[in-house]
């Protein structure tokens, strides 16, 4: 049995836009996550300090952590699918067979 895509794949123009964008992100959160991480490594007490509704460093970052995650996927998407709207208006667009 021979395990295909289940639609044909097109030639996407907005293919440059995504995958800049998405290294720009990434590079973003790269740099928050390795501020976590040094923090960390550098200052291990300082995760201890309570800094926010009685939750401390180490917990109110990581979750801010979660949440820039959460966030910049949403973003993602919508950039993503206001260049491929530009692109491809939608009744130019060519469905699959």
């Amino acid at each position: 049995m021979l395990h295909e895509p289940a639609a044909a794949s097109q030639f996407d123009a907005a293919t440059p836009y995504k995958t800049r964008l998405g290294v720009w992100m990434f590079l973003f959160y790269l740099i928050f996550y390795a501020g976590f991480i040094a923090l960390n490594i550098l200052s291990p007490l300082a995760m201890e300090k309570i800094v926010f509704m009685n939750l401390n460093l180490a917990v109110v970052y990581g979750f801010g952590l979660i949440v820039v995650a959460l966030i910049q996927a949403l973003i993602y998407d919508a950039a993503c699918n206001a260049k491929e709207k530009e692109l491809f208006p939608a009744d130019a667009k060519v469905e699959a067979k």
